[in-house]
Parts: structure tokens; C-alpha cells; sequence
């Protein structure tokens, strides 16, 4: 199944399918320089600008009526620097090739999501992240960035060079500028092995500090109206080398985790009455295993199931009170839930619109079958995430505006201020982030 967004009949529409937009055009820039022209005639044009990569955002972050710029022309990696241990990559690059290319030259990025389909600039610009006790954002492995501001110019920062525009940049919700070159840090190929294991809510609640702190990267998934829970943990080995088996590997992530449970959601979709007996033989449906492969093979999976999701950081000391709050509030309302719940785990960081800044944080995300109707459940989480002073992540459903975010974020002022300076006259603008972002 292709995970991209489609564009039919002139309306864009991304991948969950709860967006749509219709843009005025669209460019598919091959090089800087054409990115660079077609900023300057949508401003003389009067057309605001947005950058699309696969439409993996549930928000419409990406939505115009504008110049709609798709980068599936700039790809490729532009320089590898093994000296510094960094890679150049374009930024219409899909994560995947990247992976791919990095691990024929015996390297990897330290951490990644759980899916790779997405363009690095759009993983970024949202907060894409995995799990981790010491790194998990995507966008923290960053060191440097080129991007095409307002007025048509390039502008280079990292660490040294533009540093406030660097700090904003990495996950920048495209406010800033359209994203042309990545510079992420690498390290030599190493080994992952992967413990996956039922365990009961109760108990992964009651030893999660425990599970965090000796994991490098543990992660879990609670299954509403169950006490059950499936637990993993991603840690560095010596080898030998011991993927998962080819049959193992299609009948548990293709035939159950995707096959069967597609199959699930239809039916718990026209009868939900079914939904909490589906979801105790779901929840016992994956058995433990154990494998050892190169990271990409054991950070990401195949996610052929489409869904609608809201997620959102808590800080990590408040996760186990917001979670057992969560399934009360499952547990004692009509609401019936068919996808798990994900919990993932990430180390503070110096970004200033990442959900993890300044504050160790643990993420919480719920689910719903695509098509399903999510509004209640999703409003009933949210305010049990907010009364944590839970922060949203950027690319998926929530209400919040400017008013709150800049009370959970102590950087907001810093972010719209350089948002001022670099684009004064909102051409990166849309809707969306008029609300999440202020006038």
C-alpha cells in the first residue's frame, strides 16, 4: 500500500485522509536554485508556501491554498564526512533510502521512529521520535541545516553558524522556511537485540522507572478494555547477528499485526459491541521473541493498518498517574477503543519546540481505526494529557491554540520572535499555524 499522501482532482490529501487542500500549484523543485525561484514568484504572485513530503501529519501543518513545493526531486545524499561522522542528505530524501544507504557504507543514525517512510525534512519539521533512556528525537541528531527563507535566500545554521535559527529550525512546523539539506550525525553500524514480551499493565506500571532506566530503549503498548500489555526492549549487542525468521516475520508483522488486525478493525468498526472481546485474543495474539539485526530492522515496522492518532509528552515522572487515569477513564465510559495505546520515552533536549524540551518526557498516543468516529475518545484523553501539562506532538490530531502551548513551552516567545524575523509576512503560513502558533 502506497503510504504517501495522493493528490486527485487538484485536492492534496494526506495519508490518514482527514486532510485535504487545494493548492493554486504545485512545484517539484530539482535544485535549490528552482526552490529559491518559486518562493519569489509566489510572493510576487501573493501566494503563501507550503512543503509536502509524504503527508504522514494528521494536522494539516502542510495544508495551502497556495504554491504546494513537493522535494521528491531533491534526494540523495550530498556529502558524507566520515572524518566528523556526519551525513548531507537532501531534504526530499525518504528515511528509508537514507537508512538504506547508511547501512551500506556501516552506518546508522542513533535512534529513529518506528516507521520510515516519511521524508526527513517532514519527520523533523513535526518531531518525529522514537524511544529511548539517551536519545529518541530524530531531530536532536541534527547538526546542521540549509533552508530557504522568505525572501528567496539560503540560509545555512548549526550549532556555531545562526545558532537561534538552529535551535528553532530542527523542528521548525515549516514556520521558518522550506528545508532544503540535512546535516544529521552517524555513527559506525552497530547491533540491536530486541526483547518482546506480553506483561500485564499492572506490572509494567508498577516497574516502569525500573524498565526505563536499564533499557536503552523500551517501549510498550496497552490494550483498552485489557489488563494487557506487549513490552519492548531494544538494546546494544556484541552479535551475533539473529534477525527474525522469513516465515515468523510475515505470519507475526504481516499476516497478524497487519492482515488480521486490518481484518479486526472492519469488523469492531460495523459492530463495536465486539471491540473488547477482539481485543483480549489481539492482545494475546503476538507471542515473545527475541532477535538481534542492524537498528532500522528493529526501530521500525511495517504499518499498513491506516488510522487517525493523537499523541501527546507528559513529563516522564507524571506517565504512570496519566496512563492508570487513561484507562480508568476507558474502563468506566461507553467509548469502545480497538487500537493499543503507545508509550515511548525520551531524554530532554535543547530544541525549542520539541515536546521534549528542557524535560524528560514520556509520549502517550492514541489511536482510531481510520473512519471511525475518534472525537470523544480523543477529547476525553486530551484532557486528562493537558491536566499533566502535556505538550501535543506537532504533526498529530489536537486542539490546542498559542495561548496554551506558550504555557507549556518556556521557549514559545523565542520561536515566534525569530518566526517574525525570518517571514514577517507569513508566507510559510497557514491556518493551522495561525492557531497553534499566534497571529
Amino acid at each position: 500500500m502506497n503510504k504517501a499522501a495522493s493528490r486527485k482532482n487538484g485536492t492534496w490529501r494526506n495519508w490518514a485522509g482527514n486532510v485535504t487542500a487545494r493548492p493554486a500549484r504545485e512545484v517539484a523543485p530539482a535544485s535549490v536554485e528552482e526552490l529559491s525561484a518559486a518562493v519569489r514568484r509566489a510572493a510576487e504572485d501573493g501566494l503563501r508556501v507550503k512543503a509536502v513530503g509524504t503527508g504522514h501529519s494528521f494536522t494539516a501543518v502542510a495544508a495551502t491554498d497556495g504554491v504546494l513545493i513537493r522535494p521528491q526531486l531533491l534526494t540523495g545524499i550530498r556529502k558524507l564526512d566520515r572524518e566528523a561522522s556526519t551525513v548531507t542528505v537532501e531534504a526530499g530524501t525518504p528515511i528509508k533510502r537514507l537508512n538504506l544507504a547508511l547501512a551500506r557504507e556501516g552506518l546508522s543514525l542513533t535512534n529513529m521512529g518506528d516507521i520510515m517512510e516519511q521524508t526527513v525534512s517532514g519527520a523533523i519539521s513535526t518531531g518525529t521520535h522514537g524511544t529511548g533512556r539517551d536519545s529518541a528525537s530524530i531531530a536532536a541528531q541534527i547538526t546542521g541545516l540549509e533552508l530557504v527563507t522568505a525572501d528567496g535566500s539560503v540560509l545555512t545554521c548549526s550549532a556555531k553558524e545562526n545558532p537561534e535559527v538552529f535551535a528553532a529550525a530542527r523542528i521548525g512546523l515549516g514556520a521558518l522556511g522550506v528545508i532544503t539539506a540535512i546535516t544529521f550525525s552517524v555513527e559506525p553500524l552497530f547491533l540491536l537485540t530486541a526483547r518482546e514480551e506480553p506483561m500485564s499493565f499492572d506490572k509494567v506500571t508498577d516497574s516502569f522507572d525500573e524498565l526505563c532506566t536499564e533499557n536503552e530503549h523500551f517501549e510498550f503498548y496497552w490494550f483498552p478494555h485489557t489488563g494487557n500489555c506487549n513490552t519492548k526492549r531494544n538494546n546494544r549487542s556484541a552479535g551475533p547477528e539473529h534477525p527474525v525468521g522469513t516465515v515468523r516475520g510475515l505470519y507475526e508483522d504481516e499476516f497478524l499485526s497487519n492482515g488480521v488486525f486490518r481484518a479486526a478493525n472492519h469488523v469492531g468498526r460495523a459492530v463495536p459491541a465486539t471491540i473488547p472481546s477482539i481485543a483480549r485474543i489481539s492482545s494475546r495474539a503476538l507471542s515473545a521473541r527475541t532477535y538481534t539485526d542492524i537498528p532500522y530492522k528493529v526501530f521500525t515496522s511495517p504499518r499498513r493498518v491506516r488510522f487517525t492518532e493523537m499523541e501527546y509528552a507528559v513529563p516522564r515522572a507524571a506517565l504512570v498517574e496519566t496512563l492508570r487515569e487513561l484507562k480508568a477513564m476507558v474502563d468506566r465510559s461507553p467509548l469502545r477503543i480497538s487500537f493499543p495505546v503507545e508509550v515511548r520515552t525520551a531524554p530532554a533536549d535543547d530544541i525549542t519546540l520539541s515536546t521534549a524540551s528542557g524535560r524528560d518526557s514520556a509520549y502517550i498516543a492514541v489511536h482510531m481505526f481510520r473512519g471511525s468516529p475518534y472525537q470523544a475518545y480523543f477529547s476525553a484523553a486530551e484532557r486528562i494529557f493537558t491536566a499533566h501539562e502535556g505538550r501535543p506532538h506537532w504533526g498529530k490530531v489536537h486542539t490546542r491554540d498559542a495561548a496554551y502551548l506558550a504555557g507549556t513551552y518556556p521557549r514559545f516567545g523565542e520561536f515566534t520572535a525569530l518566526r517574525d524575523r525570518l517571514d514577517p509576512e507569513r508566507r510559510f503560513g497557514n491556518d493551522h499555524l495561525r492557531r497553534v502558533l499566534g497571529e
